[in-house]
Formats: C-alpha cells, sequence, structure tokens
C-alpha cells in the first residue's frame, strides 16, 4: 500500500504537535521514522492508524482518504505492532497470533481452520513456529515482539506500522526483528516504524523520515539523511561518522574527550 500525507496537522488541545506535515510511502518500502521524543512520531503512526481522526490536511493510501474507510476496512490492509510488552494473561503464542485474524470473522463466530492455519503460516514466516504453545509471559522480549510481527501477518494486512519496535531489546534481538522486517519488505509489505536508531534506520530503511517541531525537518535516502551532522542537531550529539563495507553500512562513534 502506498501513502501519501499532506499538510499533515494536529493538535492536543492548544499544543499544536504536527504542522504541515508532508511526505509519501511508496507501496513494498520501508519508511523509517526519527525524532527527539516528544517530536510527534507516536502522534503520526496514530494518524495513519485512523486513532487520532481529528487532525487537518490529508491522508491517502492508494489513492483513497483513509478518514472515508472504516475501521474494519482499514484493519484488512494496516497492521498495528507495538513495542513488546508483557501479557498477564497466560495466552499461548498460538492464540496472540490466531487474535490477528479477528477481523476476518464476525463477532459471533470463532476462528475457523482457515484463520489456525493463516496464525500457523505466521509463526514459520518469523521463525518462531517452535514457540506455538509456550505462553506469551515466559517467552523473552524478542521473542515477543516476534509474536506480534506474527500477529500482524495473521491479519492479512499489507502494510505494517510499528512504534520503536526494537525498545527494551538487546542487540542480538534488535538485529533479528529488523532482519525479519526488512525480509516483510523484500516479499512485497509496505513497513513504517519508529525509531531511536539512526543506525538501524540507515541500515534497513528505503526512505528516512526526520520530525522536528512537528514538520518534515529532513526527507530522504537514508544515505543523504543520516549523517554525523544531523545527529549533532537532531540530539545534540557530537559522533563520528565510519563508512564501512564500500558505504553500505554506517557506524556512528562518541566522541571522545
Amino acid at each position: 500500500m502506498s501513502f501519501e500525507v499532506k499538510d499533515l496537522c494536529f493538535s492536543y488541545g492548544s499544543q499544536a504537535v504536527l504542522n504541515q506535515l508532508s511526505f509519501t510511502v511508496q507501496s513494498g518500502e520501508f519508511l523509517s521514522i526519527l525524532g527527539r521524543n516528544g517530536a510527534g512520531k507516536s502522534t503520526l503512526l496514530r494518524c495513519m492508524l485512523g486513532l487520532n481522526p481529528k487532525y487537518t490536511g490529508t491522508i491517502m493510501m492508494d489513492g483513497k482518504d483513509i478518514k472515508t474507510l472504516s475501521n474494519s476496512q482499514l484493519a484488512r490492509h494496516i497492521a498495528y505492532i507495538p513495542q513488546a510488552h508483557y501479557q498477564a494473561f497466560s495466552y499461548s503464542v498460538f492464540t496472540m497470533v490466531l487474535m490477528g485474524t479477528s477481523s476476518q470473522v464476525s463477532a459471533l463466530s470463532s476462528p475457523g481452520s482457515a484463520q489456525k492455519k493463516r496464525a500457523e503460516d505466521a509463526l514459520a514466516r518469523v521463525g518462531i513456529a517452535r514457540l506455538a504453545k509456550k505462553s506469551f509471559a515466559h517467552i523473552s522480549g524478542g521473542e515477543r515482539q516476534l509474536v506480534l510481527i506474527a500477529r500482524a501477518l495473521a491479519q492479512d494486512a499489507k502494510t505494517l506500522i510499528l512504534d520503536e519496535p526494537t525498545a527494551h531489546l538487546d542487540y542480538g534481538n534488535q538485529l533479528r526483528v529488523m532482519q525479519q522486517l526488512r525480509s516483510l519488505v523484500d516479499d512485497g509489505y509496505t513497513v513504517i516504524s519508529s525509531t531511536h536508531s539512526p543506525e538501524h534506520a540507515f541500515l534497513f530503511s528505503h526512505h528516512v523520515l526526520v520530525l522536528k517541531d512537528g514538520t518534515a525537518w529532513v526527507f530522504g535516502l537514508p544515505s543523504d539523511t543520516i549523517t554525523s551532522g544531523l545527529i549533532k542537531e537532531l540530539y545534540d550529539a557530537d559522533v563520528e561518522e565510519n563508512n564501512l563495507h564500500d558505504g553500505r553500512v554506517r557506524v556512528f562513534v562518541p566522541k571522545l574527550y
């Protein structure tokens, strides 16, 4: 699914959060959204999910204004993946993923064989079929994040929207989650994800949107966007920029005094 956001404005009361924000995402692309805390990243994602409907401007999905679509119609096209969280109820991993198929059955019906097969396929797709019978509450944070991705796949939506998917994960799990997301993009999914990691944005994205003061401060290719100068201006952090593997990898090292 493609998206065109044009002149998007949103306020909480008198506090403006997004201001004349415009950008586009093509179908099958990975967009990373960077910005300091409070820059409007989560608010933007909630607008795109239809959860903050009182915005001005337009959000078009494949040429259709999302305000003209019902929640069930949006759920057929967009899946939201929150940060991994602890589940107080001891649902199995399989049940958690099966919940993603709820939009495919009526309120009075139970998931059938087609939905169960979709859940099984989703678990296999992200490489955690072995966890199907385990309690969601008793697996690692990285595994929980992969379960949430599998649940989104079971929803059968082709756009995945994620709010800081690697927050609170160790380094290995961060890479596993990001590699899975990029693999899904390579298979035709559209991924829109907020992040605090410039390195992840550089390595895995097609385009990067940098929010500052509620607007699109920078939008472009990772190689043009993610620089030591941007990190200095955005985060007030002095770093040295190192390009490896013919520029395909960019590492930022804090300057030592």
